[in-house]
């Protein structure tokens, strides 16, 4: 018989789904059946599986030690990159994590064998005692906003199965505003919202935009505020109202005014200047601020908090030839913001 003992990283999440987890090579046929006949059971009781895991609740497995290593998975024992030199991190506490991430790197794998922002997130969390090899057994950290690869800027991550719930329930429900810097051809002069539909080719990993709703097509908003314009690029910022593939690079070229170094939905001409100039390969879009709702639990770290990563060192570069003064570049982190912007 083996006990095992819920702790404040694994609570909120269901019985069943903890199961499949602890022995991932087991079948759920298998987990039900153990549970109907209390081989499984939760704090001393027989269940259903849909319980809600609580801090302090004991599951005991009454089943041979060979049994449950047979189907334990060996996730527990993978390889991971440090971590040291990786992250660059805005805000950590407890509960949560707040990354600026690189141009370059992956959100998530897309591939086994690729290494991405969740691996780096795990890395860092082992070596800060944050989380064990023993907890990885049940529990995974994530990410609950993703950036294309070479989008830099802000990615907020949860350390506990209740932060990643509740994290990710903002996120679904748009309660978090996320603003991003960008450089885009030509003028823009008011701020504004523009919707539209937005449809993906997921063969060609390439979005089109819509004005009238068409079949598979998802209902689309941004809005943006110019900040600046040096007579032929406007540096902007802009804000997701809905957060689709692609969105903001997709829209913005819509329009007529693509991003700076965006190879899929830009001005082949305007991307040779900016990558002869200043070395420029990729979308200069980078997400800057990201702005809380009130909020309880384990999120109330958060509540009404705005957190704000300062552009990579090529943005600054190209702001600067470009005559361009970004703002926020001497904070990092959380500060107070004394000028409302029009799209907040």
């Amino acid at each position: 018989m083996r006990e095992v003992y819920i702790t404040g990283k694994e609570e909120g999440q269901r019985l069943d789904k903890f199961l499949q987890k602890y022995m991932s090579l087991a079948g759920k046929s298998f987990l039900y059946k153990m549970m109907r006949k209390k081989n499984i059971t939760l704090n001393g009781k027989k269940a259903s599986g849909s319980e809600k895991l609580a801090a302090g609740d004991t599951i005991r497995l009454f089943l041979a030690d060979e049994t449950i290593e047979k189907f334990s998975g060996a996730a527990s024992g993978e390889a991971l990159p440090e971590s040291s030199g990786n992250l660059d991190i805005i805000y950590e506490d407890d509960q949560v994590l707040l990354i600026s991430k690189r141009a370059g790197v992956l959100s998530q794998k897309a591939r086994p064998e690729d290494v991405s922002l969740v691996e780096y997130v795990t890395a860092h969390l082992l070596e800060n005692g944050s989380l064990t090899q023993e907890d990885l057994k049940t529990f995974r950290p994530g990410i609950c906003n993703r950036l294309d690869r070479n989008t830099s800027g802000l990615v907020a991550a949860g350390k506990t199965v209740g932060a990643l719930q509740q994290l990710s329930r903002c996120f679904r429900e748009r309660t978090v505003h996320k603003y991003y810097l960008s450089i885009v051809k030509g003028e823009l002069r008011e701020s504004a919202s523009i919707s539209g539909w937005l449809k993906k080719d997921e063969k060609k990993n390439m979005v089109q935009i819509f004005s009238e709703e068409q079949e598979g097509a998802s209902r689309i908003e941004t809005r943006y505020e110019p900040l600046a314009f040096n007579g032929r690029y406007t540096l902007l910022k802009t804000l997701l109202i809905t957060g689709k593939s692609h969105q903001i690079r997709s829209h913005l070229a819509s329009i007529g005014h693509p991003l700076v170094g965006d190879e899929k939905y830009s001005d082949g001409q305007m991307n040779r200047y900016f990558r002869e100039t200043y070395g420029l390969r990729h979308q200069l879009l980078h997400a800057w601020e990201l702005k809380f709702p009130a909020m309880e639990g384990e999120l109330s770290n958060l509540s009404d908090r705005t957190f704000f990563a300062p552009p990579p060192p090529l943005f600054g570069r190209i702001a600067q030839g470009e005559g361009f003064d970004l703002p926020g570049t001497e904070d990092r982190g959380e500060r107070q913001e004394k000028k409302e912007y029009g799209c907040l």
